[in-house]
């Protein structure tokens, strides 16, 4: 039941992602209404899953964020926006590898908690929340200062709030979302796939790393290594459909059941398939360039934001390490 509240929790929070990116609102709040019921669940949040419940938390406040009549926090005082930071600062303390970008977001939910706020003409509760905001004096004060002046004019258009605005702010969060995203496609479905064979008791091994190489020579029984692969073409279904925008239709059916996987050697050829597809698809020149590029702008290791920022051809992560370590052997 773990495993499985696992992958609902993961699948979940990929589809609040896509449509918080697509603007899908019907279909944001029916995965929204199935990621808080999944988090409530939780009796703690295992450490595995903190960024996955802050994400899901943070896209439900920050989708209501200009409605001051929502409530997240038992203090009614408190607009979603500004539960929102909560969460964000909760994020931030779980990654490392993006400080420009939380420091961008950071910035403006606190510039637009204030913004909201005035749009709707509440300029002694945008003074209130900002002593909420910033109870250090010290603690970021010329920006502090900067939206003091603006309460007091009372222009909710002045130049400060109309250049850090709630599109800017929510193309920010889009940028983050697809950071996440991808780092979502190239390691979860080993890992659930790996949590899944080990529920089984036959005692698989953990995968070696992130690649997805499998020693073939390993003496898995047959139920294990068909298991092992149903999971993965599952999941790997799963994120696709996501993707494509028909998980209204998808139904949670035991692998076993799954029309035209019953058999092992069924599975084992659509998995060869599929890999000698990736394997045609030769690195251009042009593509070549574009990881070179990445890597100077980004540094080794950063894949995931390299792969945003390059011109691909449907590459992974993973394809973008293998690719440098090639690189570096035939140089």
């Amino acid at each position: 039941e773990a495993v499985a509240a696992d992958w609902m929790l993961e699948f979940a929070c990929c589809c609040l992602c896509r449509h918080f990116r697509e603007g899908g609102s019907a279909e944001f709040r029916r995965w929204r209404d199935v990621a808080q019921a999944l988090i409530n669940g939780l009796s703690k949040i295992p450490t595995h899953q903190k960024k996955t419940v802050y994400l899901c938390q943070l896209l439900i406040r920050i989708e209501k964020g200009k409605n001051l009549e929502s409530h997240f926090e038992k203090d009614q005082r408190i607009s979603p926006l500004e539960s929102a930071l909560s969460f964000w600062t909760l994020l931030e303390k779980e990654e490392i590898k993006l400080e420009k970008l939380h420091e961008d977001i950071h910035r403006l939910i606190q510039i637009q908690i204030i913004a909201v706020h005035m749009e709707k003409g509440y300029f002694k509760e945008a003074a209130e929340a900002l002593e909420r905001l910033f109870t250090d004096s010290d603690t970021d004060k010329p920006l502090r200062m900067k939206l003091a002046t603006v309460i007091k004019s009372k222009d909710p258009y002045v130049p400060l709030l109309q250049s850090f605005s709630y599109n800017l702010l929510m193309s920010k969060i889009k940028s983050y979302i697809q950071l996440f995203m991808t780092e979502k496609e190239t390691n979860f479905l080993l890992q659930a796939a790996t949590k899944q064979v080990e529920s089984e008791g036959v005692g698989a091994p953990a995968l070696p790393d992130r690649t997805g190489n499998v020693n073939e020579n390993h003496p898995w029984n047959l139920k294990t290594k068909q298991r092992w692969v149903l999971s993965i073409l599952v999941l790997r279904d799963m994120l696709e459909t996501c993707r494509s925008g028909v998980d209204s239709s998808l139904g949670w059916v035991h692998v076993d059941c799954l029309p035209g996987l019953n058999s092992l050697q069924n599975v084992e050829k659509q998995a060869d398939a599929s890999a000698c597809g990736r394997r045609r698809q030769r690195w251009t020149y042009k593509e070549d360039l574009a990881l070179k590029s990445g890597i100077k702008e980004f540094g080794v290791g950063n894949w995931a934001k390299i792969l945003v920022h390059g011109n691909f051809n449907n590459r992974t992560s993973v394809m973008l390490k293998d690719r440098w370590r090639t690189l570096c052997r035939i140089n």
